[in-house]
């Protein structure tokens, strides 16, 4: 079983994603995305690597142990209110911490990581969960955060491209979208919603969206809820 899954994300009125590029500059929408974040009572989220990567204090873990780790869940803490969870499918972040903000952290990878890395995480109290052999499964990944960690209510903070992995892959079931009265209007900004050169062309298995919340903010700031109909 999978959670329910809502994208919650600020962006410019041209769908930008990226705040020190919009004009006119604003005030930071941090205020209404962090009280709403609270609102929407997520059981944990998620990021891909990128956005993940921001939050390390190491910059590398050991290049090799003698230890031999099996390929299978290992939770540093099963109770906390929410979790930190980050897509790091070939295990390139070095933590240093085992929360961001007081959420523990749980990565998800593939089977392949080395088992260097497994002690690194461990050695730092960072969970981890696996979701595929070389390459990452979304569907295996939250079905692992439902059955181990009891998520049932994912909160979707990632990039444009992690977004749009998960959109194409037909687990997207909401969108909380917070519009700011600025543009970005240049080429090459990431977006709401993104593809990798190799995903052009695919689309995302939506069948209608449907509005069913609109509020406004102060200095125009919008507030968008929109249900996915797969």
């Amino acid at each position: 079983m999978k959670p329910y899954v809502i994208v919650h994300m600020s962006t410019s009125i041209d769908g930008r994603t990226l705040p020190s590029r919009w004009r006119p500059e604003r005030q930071n929408p941090a205020p209404f995305y962090d009280r709403l974040h609270e609102e929407l009572g997520g059981d944990a989220w998620i990021v891909g690597r990128i956005t993940g990567q921001e939050f390390a204090k190491k910059d590398a873990y050991a290049a090799h142990t003698n230890e031999t780790f099996p390929r299978e869940p290992w939770l540093a803490r099963r109770d906390a209110k929410a979790f930190a969870v980050v897509i790091d499918a070939r295990g390139k972040i070095a933590w240093g911490r085992s929360d961001i903000g007081g959420d523990p952290i749980v990565v998800i990878l593939t089977e392949q990581v080395s088992d260097a890395h497994l002690a690194g995480l461990r050695a730092d109290g960072v969970s981890y969960l696996f979701a595929g052999e070389t390459e990452l499964d979304i569907h295996l990944a939250l079905e692992a955060l439902n059955r181990e960690l009891g998520v049932k209510r994912l909160l979707l903070e990632g990039g444009g491209v992690t977004n749009g992995i998960l959109l194409r892959a037909g687990v997207v079931d909401e969108v909380s979208l917070l519009v700011c009265p600025s543009v970005d209007g240049a080429p090459g900004a990431p977006c709401l919603f993104d593809a990798a050169r190799e995903e052009d062309g695919q689309r995302a298995p939506v069948r209608g969206i449907e509005l069913t919340h609109s509020q406004v903010f102060e200095g125009g700031v919008v507030w968008l809820r929109y249900r996915i109909e797969r």
